[in-house]
């Protein structure tokens, strides 16, 4: 289960990274003549306006293989709305107009700790030394980049609104991650749609002004991609993955970004380059070598996502649910003890005592009680 969990959603997590980290260069050539928080909020509508319509054709063609956010999702999307859409958009302005570049850039380095903060207190996702190690060293990599060889504060209140900002995000992010199994273009869109209001709303009411069409097409597009199809693979990746681990190879994107500018706009080069570089890789290699296996009980759930019968889905289908896989519909986990390597996905939510694993000199962890198994541990 570990490696084809990995195989699919470290692809879907980096690949985020990659799209998002390529608006900073791009975003830079569509600054001119706009405010910030114009041209985020023109990109946060291009995800919401094309993902939108992607979701609106699929459904009125009977296409969509995701299930539907349903009543129950609304708490934990609107909640994610509100705290990554609304109000760190908003805290992120206030903080820049009161901070110097030089602290501000370090300072949003944070959302990466704080999504692993919660995910590991309040949401007890299992993250342990080799993991908090992985991501530690990948977001010091990302500090790096951002260091400009000084620092200066401006005040408290900058920076602590920035702060609150990068927390905001996290919080985001770990709620995201609650509706993780509905239609992530679903759930993308209306996020995108919501903060893309808020933000020009924002941009607009500070004084900015509408782009020509031209550049509104521009920057609509490179949002539907960025910004949108980005969200969208986070999303999918933290089925897979979980929060902490899906933030921590997202966090790869300030690299991706620096790595850009040095193409597109020949930016110089520096040795901070190259020492984030190894510091990024060998938080990569932690993760990508990660092994998490002990016996663990599954309770009984009822959700519905897009599954094939593994270990983990072997119910049986009611008149009228689909027979293809992989394939839709409500369906019931009924109680399983088993041993497998896993991740902190959907469907591997539980606590974990002091005893479950093993930690060998190599860092790879074994089982450290006889694993039972009802079903086969090769899922």
């Amino acid at each position: 289960m570990t490696r084809s969990k990995l195989a699919t959603g470290m692809p879907q997590a980096l690949f985020a990274a990659l799209l998002f980290g390529v608006s900073t260069p791009l975003a830079k050539g569509l600054l001119a003549g706009q405010t910030p928080q114009v041209l985020a909020g023109l990109l946060y509508l291009g995800s919401g306006i094309g993902l939108g319509t992607l979701w609106l054709w699929r459904r009125a063609n009977g296409t969509n293989p995701e299930a539907p956010l349903r009543r129950r999702d609304a708490g934990w999307l609107a909640g994610a709305i509100l705290f990554g859409g609304v109000l760190a958009p908003l805290g992120l302005m206030l903080g820049l107009s009161r901070t110097p570049s030089s602290a501000s850039s370090l300072l949003l380095n944070l959302e990466g700790v704080f999504t692993a903060l919660i995910a590991w207190i309040a949401f007890a996702e299992n993250v342990d030394r080799r993991i908090a190690f992985g991501m530690f060293v990948i977001i010091a990599g990302g500090a790096l980049l951002s260091w400009q060889g000084h620092l200066a504060w401006g005040g408290a209140l900058g920076p602590l609104l920035i702060v609150a900002a990068s927390a905001g995000w996290a919080i985001d992010n770990n709620l995201t991650q609650q509706v993780s199994a509905s239609d992530p273009v679903q759930i993308a869109a209306i996020k995108g749609a919501v903060a893309g209001v808020v933000n020009l709303g924002i941009g607009l009411w500070l004084g900015g002004t509408v782009p020509a069409p031209a550049r509104i097409a521009e920057t609509l597009t490179l949002g539907f991609f960025s910004y949108g199809v980005s969200l969208v693979l986070y999303v999918l990746a933290m089925r897979s993955l979980g929060t902490a681990r899906t933030g921590a190879y997202f966090s790869l994107a300030p690299f991706v970004g620096a790595a850009g500018g040095l193409l597109l706009w020949k930016e110089p080069t520096s040795p901070m380059f190259f020492i984030a570089a190894c510091l990024m890789a060998v938080g990569l290699w932690l993760h990508l070598t990660e092994r998490h296996e002990h016996v663990h009980s599954h309770q009984p759930l009822t959700h519905s996502h897009r599954h094939v019968h593994d270990a983990h889905h072997r119910h049986a289908h009611s008149v009228g649910d689909p027979a293809s896989e992989p394939h839709t519909h409500e369906h019931t986990h009924e109680p399983l003890t088993h041993s497998h390597p896993h991740f902190p996905d959907i469907h591997h939510r539980h606590g974990h005592e002091h005893h479950d694993v093993a930690h060998d000199p190599s860092g790879i962890h074994q089982p450290s009680v006889p694993a039972r198994s009802e079903e086969p541990a090769s899922s």
